[in-house]
């Protein structure tokens, strides 16, 4: 059973690194961040069950708190530039320019 989840979890993070590196929408890399962030958790939670050891848990509740306030602000971030420039596609968007 580990083989199965840990080779779903592989898949699922190349599909969020590919997402991340490919993709121009800043929506769509936050969601391919997420992605990523969730592969890695069930990568923890497989090896706690083989392990028989609560400290995977412990990690997966550190990484969703993390990923639920990071989620929670970049969301916040990318209204607020699609307020003032229109855009969200990472190549239109150059805030280092005044």
């Amino acid at each position: 059973m580990t083989s199965e989840t840990l080779v779903l979890s592989i898949l699922l993070f190349a599909i969020g690194a590919t997402g991340f590196v490919v993709r121009r929408n800043a929506i769509i890399v936050l969601m391919s961040v997420e992605l990523m962030l969730n592969a890695v958790n069930l990568a923890f939670v497989d090896f706690a069950r083989q392990h028989a050891d609560a400290t995977g848990h412990i990690y997966v509740f550190m990484i969703m708190t993390v990923a639920a306030a990071e989620a929670a602000v970049a969301l916040a971030i990318v209204v607020q530039i699609f307020r003032s420039r229109r855009a969200v596609n990472l190549d239109e968007i150059n805030l280092m320019k005044g």
